[in-house]
C-alpha cells in the first residue's frame, strides 16, 4: 500500500507544484494519474521513489515512511518505466534486463532463468531477442524491454511515466493490452501517468484526476462518466470525448412493446447524456418523434475501449 498524507511540493518556495494531496493507493491495484499538463501528476509519481523530494507531508510504503529506507532498498522495491525507454545501447538485451539483479547479488542462473521468464512474458523470444542489441529492435519491442527490465527483481510497485505516448497508435495500442494481460498475471501495485484520458480509462482500475497540483476525482473510470465530483472533471471528460462521441452509432434496439415516459434526442450533448445516466443503466433516445433505441453505460465502456483501439480520442 501507498499512502500519501498531507504531501507538497515546490520547486521555488512559492508556487506549489502539489498541492496537500491525500492518496492511498492499495497493493495489486492500477492507478492512473491524468490531467493536463502540469497539474503535478509526473511530480507526484517521482516522489513515489525519491526522484524528487517532497517539500511537506508524508509518503508511506507500508505504513514505513519512504524516508525512512535507505535509498537504494527503496529504488529495489519499485521498478521504474520511463517514457524515453533508456536502454544501454552497448548492451544486449539480456544484460539491460539483468542490471539491477546484478547489482543486488543475484546468481548467474537465477538471472538467465528470469531474463527467459520476463521474456516470454512479452511475447519476445529469448533464443531471438535475449542476445540482440536495442538497435535491432522496433519501438515498441524496445519498450516491452523497459517494462520487463523494471521488473527484473520482482519489485513490489511499478512506476510509469507516460510510457507508450511516443509510441505510433498500433504499438500503443498493442502494448495497452498486453500491459493489462501482464498485471493479470503479476498483479503488482502500479502506478501510471498519462495525459491521454482514454489510456487512462482502459488501463485504471482506478483514475486519478489531477489540476494545478490537486486531486479532483480518485475513482473507477465508470464512476468518473457517470458522477463527475466537479466542474473540472466534467469539463476535462466531456472535451476528450465529446468530438468523437455520436449516440446514433451506439444505439440499441427498443424492446417490443416498450413505452418510456421520457426520452433525450439523438442530438443531444454528450454531457446532457452522462447527466441522465447517473443514475440509470440506459437512456431512451428519440428521433423523429419515436424511441429509436437505448443508450447504456456499458454502451458508452464499448465506445471507449473502440476509441482507445483506434487512437481516436484527441489527448487531452
Amino acid at each position: 500500500m501507498i499512502r500519501f498524507d498531507e504531501v507538497s511540493k515546490s520547486y521555488d518556495g512559492e508556487r506549489l507544484v502539489v498541492d496537500s494531496i491525500n492518496l492511498q493507493i492499495e497493493r495489486g491495484e492500477f492507478l492512473v494519474l491524468v490531467g493536463p499538463s502540469g497539474c503535478g501528476k509526473t511530480t507526484t509519481l517521482k516522489m513515489i521513489n525519491r526522484l524528487i523530494p517532497l517539500t511537506k507531508g508524508t509518503i508511506r510504503l507500508d505504513e514505513k515512511r519512504i524516508s525512512d529506507y535507505p535509498i537504494h532498498e527503496l529504488r529495489w522495491q519499485i521498478g521504474y518505466v520511463l517514457q524515453q525507454i533508456a536502454l544501454f545501447p552497448h548492451m544486449t538485451i539480456e544484460e539491460n534486463i539483468a542490471v539491477v539483479p546484478e547489482l543486488i547479488g543475484w546468481k548467474k542462473q537465477r538471472i538467465q532463468e528470469r531474463v527467459t521468464e520476463l521474456l516470454e512474458m512479452v511475447g519476445l523470444d529469448p533464443s531471438i531477442y535475449r542476445r540482440r542489441k536495442p538497435s535491432e529492435l522496433s519501438g515498441g519491442q524496445q519498450q516491452r524491454v523497459g517494462v520487463v527490465r523494471a521488473l527484473a527483481a520482482d519489485p513490489d510497485i511499478l512506476l510509469m511515466d507516460e510510457p507508450f505516448s511516443a509510441l505510433d497508435p498500433i504499438s500503443r495500442v498493442k502494448l495497452q493490452d498486453d500491459m493489462l494481460e501482464l498485471q493479470r498475471n503479476i498483479q503488482k501495485t502500479i502506478v501510471f501517468v498519462t495525459h491521454d484520458l482514454q489510456e487512462a480509462f482502459k488501463l485504471g482500475d482506478r483514475v486519478c484526476i489531477m489540476n494545478a497540483g490537486r486531486i479532483e476525482q480518485v475513482a473507477s473510470p465508470q464512476e468518473i462518466l457517470t458522477h463527475p465530483a466537479t466542474p473540472f472533471v466534467r469539463e476535462f471528460t466531456a472535451a476528450a470525448i465529446a468530438r468523437t462521441f455520436s449516440i446514433e452509432d451506439y444505439l440499441e434496439p427498443v424492446p417490443d412493446g416498450f413505452i418510456s415516459s421520457f426520452a433525450l434526442s439523438i442530438d443531444s450533448s454528450w454531457g446532457a447524456l452522462v447527466q441522465e445516466l447517473k443514475n440509470k443503466e440506459r437512456v431512451a433516445i428519440e428521433k423523429d418523434g419515436r424511441i429509436a433505441g437505448f443508450i447504456t453505460r456499458d454502451s458508452i465502456m464499448q465506445f471507449l475501449a473502440e476509441q482507445s483501439m483506434e487512437g481516436a480520442v484527441p489527448n487531452e
